[in-house]
């Protein structure tokens, strides 16, 4: 499929899930046709346009490649809310128009990939070393692709094989998607070009709990500023950090490592792998209780809020974003002052808004998953505020984009002694943009406490508004306490928790 053009023609694409296989839910084809806190299902020049200016790896390389004199030509881009495996329904139909429109586009000199990295089908649990097997196996050997996979990816050496570069973000809050995206055109020309990048691949041996993977503390802070020394001596390497929820002998970080030659590349790889072991030990991050959480809330406070983060019911991990252990523990221990969200309860949201503004009704809150110690919340409700739930994210991370939460409401605890306010949604959302709340009126620095269903994601638009913030274990599907995994197929040589010191 190839033959080099003065104008490079270069395919673009993209298909994204993060699958924690402890998940309640999978994605079928309508969550990846549908929006949520990402754009619904792009096709053709949707694909640039409507991705245009925001923080995705599809749209930071199709700026840096049309700044580089290339031709796209825009395939599909896709992503769903991350949730248990991607049904092979959807795998299917997505891979096929994938390779529907490579196979309709011409020839092409290159292609570009937007993956995660972490996708588990009900029949792959590779799916992204699937996607590539099948890519590769169309375009042929000889055409560059070159890919983006997220900073969580559980990289295997069949997707380090097939692809020609991999880079991966190197932030966590993800606040570099974009410019990982753009980091991928220079590699490219470097292939258009003839040049060889030779590959060296290292997996690590313990997994990292995914709220101690926060690139503002150790291990990640140290790990990723390893990687501009090794540039400036002509290695492109870069690291990923695994997905925990996802179960697989893949599962665990990663480097990866393209160099002049094959033992600069192998070199830079083992230098990653030795600072790897030598952090083990530092990579502990402790977590408050629920009735912990509820003592701090408590305590006087003046000037910035505190923000508690309920790490385990994140849906951006595959959480089912509807957990009530925290807000039962604040409630119970008449907490003051407190801003909740975003609950995903699309029977609790049909009920405020039938209720309308000002309007008290009781319901049973969250708990509908089946998550172990957990349980609906039961109480009265006053409809503080109703949202058609159309929400432009005004942080760092996701500026420029729309969330789209369906039919949103914000209540407050009616009846009790707590004062609590809570935001419900109709589609699962990552609280991660103070946006989720006052794109329906509210104010969180107005508040003594913040707890948002989150784990990093929210620091970059939250802790500058914080006076401190906590980690919160309650119950959930993504358990950061690892030994709570029932893990059936890591690998043999990789434990589940680092060692301590």
């Amino acid at each position: 499929m190839t033959g080099l053009q003065a104008q490079p023609r270069i395919a673009i694409a993209g298909f994204q899930h993060e699958t924690n296989c402890f998940g309640t839910t999978k994605a079928g084809l309508a969550e990846f046709e549908m929006a949520d806190s990402w754009p619904a299902m792009l096709q053709g020049a949707e694909v640039v346009s409507e991705t245009r200016g925001m923080n995705l790896p599809v749209a930071g390389f199709a700026a840096a490649a049309e700044r580089a004199g290339m031709e796209l030509i825009p395939i599909l881009w896709c992503s769903a809310e991350p949730s248990a495996h991607v049904t092979d329904a959807a795998f299917e139909a997505i891979c096929g128009r994938l390779l529907d429109g490579l196979r309709d586009a011409g020839p092409l000199d290159g292609l570009f990939l937007d993956l995660h990295g972490a996708m588990v089908t009900e029949t792959y649990a590779d799916g992204e070393g699937e996607i590539l097997r099948r890519v590769r196996a169309l375009v042929g050997a000889d055409l560059p692709i070159v890919v983006s996979l997220d900073l969580h990816a559980n990289i295997s050496a069949a997707s380090v094989g097939l692809a020609s570069y991999i880079a991966i973000f190197r932030t966590y809050p993800h606040l570099d998607m974009a410019e990982t995206g753009a980091r991928c055109v220079p590699a490219l020309q470097q292939l258009l070009a003839g040049e060889v990048l030779h590959k060296a691949f290292r997996q690590m041996g313990y997994l990292i709990p995914l709220h101690a993977q926060y690139t503002g503390a150790t291990p990640g802070k140290q790990l990723y500023a390893s990687l501009p020394p090794l540039e400036r001596g002509g290695v492109l390497a870069d690291i990923a950090l695994g997905f925990t929820a996802a179960d697989f002998p893949d599962t665990r970080p990663s480097c990866v490592a393209y160099g002049p030659t094959p033992a600069a590349a192998g070199q830079a790889a083992d230098r990653i792998a030795v600072l790897f072991a030598e952090l083990e030990t530092q990579s502990e991050h402790p977590m408050l209780t629920p009735q912990q959480a509820a003592t701090i809330a408590n305590q006087p406070r003046m000037g910035k809020p505190v923000v508690l983060a309920d790490v385990q019911d994140n849906p951006g991990a595959g959480g089912t974003s509807d957990t009530t252990g925290l807000l039962a523990a604040l409630a119970e221990a008449g907490a003051q002052g407190v801003l909740m969200g975003l609950f995903h309860d699309p029977q609790t949201a049909a009920a405020a808004h039938e209720a309308g503004q000002g309007g008290i009704f009781r319901a049973a809150l969250g708990g509908r998953s089946g998550t172990p110690g957990d349980k609906p919340y039961e109480a009265a409700f006053q409809v503080v505020a109703l949202g058609d739930g159309m929400c432009r994210y005004t942080g760092e991370m996701y500026g420029g984009g729309v969330a789209t939460l369906g039919p949103a409401a914000a209540l407050r605890l009616h009846g009790v002694e707590a004062d609590i306010t809570l935001v419900v949604t109709s589609i699962r959302n990552q609280c991660l943009d103070l946006a989720h709340f006052t794109h329906i009126g509210l104010q969180p620095e107005g508040f003594r406490t913040i707890c948002v269903k989150s784990t990093a994601h929210f620091r970059a638009d939250f802790e500058p508004v914080a006076s401190a913030v906590y980690p919160v274990a309650a119950p959930g599907v993504f358990p950061c306490d690892l030994g709570s995994f029932p893990y059936k197929n890591l690998h043999p040589n990789v434990k589940a928790a680092p060692a301590k010191a």
